[in-house]
């Protein structure tokens, strides 16, 4: 098979892999006229999936093939689908042609399990290292590690990407044993627990020296080792067992707590040919994988606790962002003052993300909000009024849940998927 067979055949092979963002890493560039790349440069060309992920960066796996048997996946070893595979110069060439060409910024790179875990991570690392020493490559790494493979080579693949990632697969233990018993959620996690200390420990060591140090009084720190300094985030499938979304959010809230992840991404289940019985016959629809993506940042960002914002039935509606869900279910808290509710309420309410929040608060420190000002901070008016007050306005009368649903309801269901990792404002 040709190069360009195989770069059709694994680049399609990792579109199912949502974890490609490219946020948090160091800053590297080629300023000083060495090395190739930059984490920060712009000029890069950006492409869209059709379900509205951005993608920036060369994601491909070095193999489909693969020895486990895992019920969701295309790959399976049991799966009947054309196989293909990279050599690791390969990999490096291509990472590098696509850069010079201005159509990437780095590469994500994960593999099906070829042999062993061991010698899977073995080659995934060496392309890593290879762009890092042999072609002094600074642009951004993101490698899908491996449970099971060996912590050394855990800690040899944090040298040299920005980013590692361990897919935690399912949202339940339950679920993980039924699709795909090979895989071990305790593996899983303790993989997790590993990378979080390295990572750490590397930011504590990284951590400016005390001023002592700095006048020579105190002996100073060794160079800071470098490891993963994006951190890990990892990555669930949505729809392919029977997990609700409280589940979902709950297992995020675990992974956010215990490992400190960076992200926890969400991939709704795509049937794939010959399924097991096991599996639904058809996907979930995208818009649940987007209500997630938005409580997700509400957990993240706004200071919501995950078993607050899934109502009774343990799914998120999909006609309304579960933001405006929250206050539509909380008539009693609205309407909020804007010149003397305390941030934390502000960032309830339907229509305020968190920078027109912070510039509000730097509003009331000079003057009184007045509802002329809401229009310069380009508000959506419609879904904020009737849950404010403001010099100027105060909402006619107090419309209950479903009457504000209903008139609100219209304008909410027309997100688009492309902001499917959008903060909910």
């Amino acid at each position: 098979m040709d190069l360009s067979a195989k770069l059709a055949l694994l680049a399609d092979a990792a579109k199912y892999d949502a974890s490609c963002a490219s946020s948090g890493t160091e800053r590297r560039d080629a300023s000083d006229g060495r090395g190739l790349g930059s984490t920060e440069g712009s000029g890069i060309c950006h492409s869209y999936a059709p379900d509205g992920r951005c993608i920036s960066l060369l994601k491909i796996l070095l193999t489909n093939f693969c020895t486990y048997d895992c019920l969701y996946c295309v790959n399976r070893v049991s799966s009947n689908v054309p196989r293909a595979r990279f050599g690791i110069d390969e990999v490096v060439q291509l990472t590098l042609d696509f850069y010079r060409r201005n159509c990437i910024e780095g590469l994500f790179l994960s593999s099906g399990i070829i042999r062993s875990p061991d010698y899977t991570m073995e080659q995934v690392v060496e392309v890593a290292r290879r762009l890092r020493e042999e072609h002094d490559f600074r642009g951004y790494i993101h490698l899908k590690t491996i449970p099971d493979a060996s912590e050394e080579l855990l800690a040899r693949a944090g040298r040299y990407a920005d980013r590692l990632s361990i897919n935690i697969e399912l949202p339940t233990v339950q679920g993980l044993q039924a699709l795909a018993p090979e895989k071990d959620a305790a593996a899983i996690r303790r993989s997790m627990a590993r990378l979080r200390i390295r990572i750490d420990d590397a930011r504590e060591a990284a951590r400016p020296a005390p001023p002592a140090a700095q006048a020579g009084l105190a002996p100073r720190r060794a160079a800071a080792p470098r490891f993963a300094p994006a951190g890990q985030s990892t990555q669930m499938i949505v729809g392919a067992d029977a997990a609700d979304d409280r589940a979902i959010l709950a297992t995020s809230a675990r992974l956010y707590g215990a490992y400190g992840l960076r992200r926890v991404y969400f991939s709704a289940f795509s049937p794939i040919p010959d399924a097991a019985r096991g599996l639904p016959l058809k996907a979930p629809p995208l818009q649940r994988e987007h209500r997630l993506y938005q409580a997700d940042w509400l957990m993240r960002h706004y200071g919501y606790a995950h078993d607050e914002i899934v109502p009774d039935d343990g799914l998120l509606a999909l006609d309304v962002d579960p933001k405006l869900a929250w206050a539509l279910a909380h008539r009693e808290r609205f309407p909020v003052d804007l010149n003397r509710a305390p941030r934390e309420l502000l960032l309830r309410v339907p229509g305020l993300g968190v920078r027109t929040v912070d510039r509000l608060l730097a509003a009331r420190r000079v003057r009184r909000v007045r509802a002329e000002d809401l229009r310069r901070l380009r508000v959506p008016l419609a879904k904020l009024l009737p849950f404010v007050v403001v010099d100027g306005h105060r909402p006619a009368r107090a419309l209950d849940a479903a009457e504000l649903a209903a008139r609100l309801r219209p304008a909410a269901a027309q997100v688009s998927l492309f902001d499917a990792a959008a903060a909910p404002a």
